[in-house]
């Protein structure tokens, strides 16, 4: 009996390694699809990490991810979403339009959901938001339907300044029929690449702007702090969606908190890692507007926040 016993126990000491190397393979693989550098998105990947901890996974333990960052060459998305696809990953996070089209592009069955300022309809993402079939559903966040209201704001700080700029890569007529309800003259500096930012802002002065707002775009939102130092060096009042741009020297920020929509997404994730279909999983929408005021760059623009904006903020930066 002890021989057996003996011999059963070096066959079982033997198989462990190859049941230890079967769980890690059963371990499922997230694919994290986003267009911008891992510098700006820590804050985002600590958010979705918590939301996956929420639904019961966690990183190294129970599920790993692979990170595919484009640093803001999207036409790297393509051939990263085909690799993670090659990968067989069991999810695919993509974060922004050209993410979820790059991931689209490249499968068809493998579960995707996003994030991003977006209609999922308008765009043909999916065909609805409470049912949106196929193989992907997410989140959105409020972008362009925010814009009046940061004219609003930026307006209520600089009263007399009777021109705002406008920074976008594409129209938005909201703002411009807001200015006009404000009795503000609206310029619009267009830039659709890193490359117009400086000659953008360069414009400023020949302008008289007395303030910029910055739209919600993809070119925007992956150059949140880049933009931020860039309204600090040129000394021009301005507000853009994210806290972010606020920390790196901009006036203000006032938007969804992109943390809280990529929580909601790590939720879903952990879902579908369970059995439930991207199809029946209804696109939701975070809802948490954060609004930032950086006090230090007030002092420096000579500009007094009034009590009553301050009390206002989620948060002041000094």
């Amino acid at each position: 009996m002890r021989r057996r016993e003996f011999i059963a126990g070096l066959g079982s000491a033997a198989m462990c390694p190859l049941t230890a190397r079967a769980q890690q393979r059963a371990m499922p693989v997230i694919g994290f699809l986003n267009p911008a550098s891992p510098d700006t998105g820590r804050e985002w990947i600590a958010a979705f990490r918590q939301g996956l901890a929420e639904a019961g996974y966690v990183e190294g333990r129970n599920v790993a991810i692979e990170y595919r960052w484009a640093r803001d060459q999207n036409d790297r998305l393509p051939v990263m979403a085909a690799d993670l696809v090659r990968r067989q990953v069991a999810v695919i996070v993509a974060l922004g339009i050209p993410s979820i089209a790059a991931a689209k592009a490249a499968t068809t069955t493998i579960p995707i959901v996003f994030s991003g300022s977006l209609d999922p309809i308008a765009v043909g993402f999916i065909a609805s938001l409470a049912r949106p079939g196929g193989n992907i559903t997410g989140t959105t966040t409020l972008g362009v339907e925010l814009g009046p209201k940061r004219l609003e704001l930026l307006h209520e700080l600089v009263p007399m300044a009777t021109s705002i700029a406008l920074l976008v890569s594409f129209q938005s007529r909201d703002v411009l029929e807001a200015a006009r309800t404000l009795g503000v003259q609206p310029h619009i500096l267009h830039a659709s690449s890193e490359a117009d930012f400086e000659s953008a802002f360069a414009n400023l002065p020949r302008l008289r702007a007395g303030g910029l707002v910055i739209s919600n775009s993809p070119i925007f939102v992956s150059r949140t702090e880049q933009l931020g130092a860039l309204t600090l060096r040129h000394a021009i009042p301005s507000i853009f969606q994210f806290r972010e741009f606020a920390a790196a020297g901009g006036l203000m920020s006032y938007g969804t908190d992109a943390a809280d929509s990529l929580r909601l997404v790590g939720g879903y994730v952990g879902r579908i890692l369970k059995g439930e279909k991207p199809a029946d999983l209804p696109v939701q929408q975070a809802t948490k507007i954060e609004f930032i005021i950086n006090l230090k760059t007030a002092k420096a623009l000579g500009l007094a926040v009034p009590r009553s904006i301050q009390l206002r903020a989620d948060e002041v930066i000094e």
